[in-house]
């Protein structure tokens, strides 16, 4: 089905972590959301890919997302290759998004990087009329090119070109995070509290996001933002808009 917005991450969570709250604003505002995984997130610290293919169909239906998809990349080994470019244009071509949000241009985690780039190839190639994509039926696709592709910010604190007003969200975007218990501190949960620890399952990380959105939006005014990178230029036809 065709959607507003196509939300890319290359592991379960990353769309959560770093943009859910612009993602619950542009539903409230009645736009439509897909989500897109690359990989199962095999290699995670806590929890199994199965595990996480649970929680991320929970924290979709939380999020009131279009639908989930997972492209079963290699976590960790994806390459940048034409099998995997063909796979992310299928859905591009699909759901027809006019806004696709990407992962990090860089970060701590190579995965985060590397993803960036293969997106923000996909999309581009997606708008060819000579790169043939089948649907499932068998149906050769149209070609799509998305308006624009936004790169959310992850765990390094990048300069953000410019950021989204997430404060009446910040409490549901921590909800749709917990929505990953195996990844996550969450008090009293002792199914996972003897699981190996890792950089996101400490118990202050909750304080941590939430400090982080607070510190993206004292800059330009808002309580609590979520910042995002252009790799291009970005134009607009209204000052105002920009306020």
């Amino acid at each position: 089905m065709k959607v507003d917005i196509l939300a890319i991450g290359v592991h379960p969570d990353d769309v959560e972590l770093s943009s859910s709250g612009t993602l619950l604003h542009h539903i409230a505002l009645g736009k439509t959301v897909g989500l897109l995984d690359l990989t199962r997130g095999e290699l995670g610290t806590r929890g199994t890919a199965e595990i996480r293919d649970q929680e991320a169909a929970d924290a979709a239906r939380l999020m009131g997302a279009a639908f989930r998809k997972n492209l079963e990349m290699a976590d960790g080994f994806f390459t940048h290759c034409q099998e995997n470019i063909l796979k992310i244009i299928q859905v591009v071509r699909e759901c027809q998004p006019e806004i696709v949000l990407a992962n990090a241009l860089d970060d701590r985690h190579p995965d985060h990087g590397r993803a960036a780039k293969l997106t923000a190839d996909a999309c581009f190639y997606a708008g060819l009329a000579k790169v043939p994509t089948f649907s499932d039926n068998g149906q050769a696709q149209e070609r799509w090119r998305p308006a624009a592709i936004y790169h959310y910010i992850q765990d390094h604190n990048l300069k953000p070109d410019f950021v989204v007003d997430i404060t009446p969200y910040i409490e549901k975007k921590l909800e749709l995070v917990q929505a990953f218990r195996s990844q996550f501190y969450i008090p009293g949960d002792a199914e996972y509290e003897k699981e190996l620890s890792s950089p996101i399952s400490g118990k202050d990380f909750m304080d941590f996001l939430r400090a982080k959105a607070r510190a993206y939006g004292r800059a330009a005014g808002f309580e609590y933002a979520e910042g995002f990178n252009v790799a291009r230029t970005p134009g607009v036809t209204n000052l105002f808009n920009l306020i």
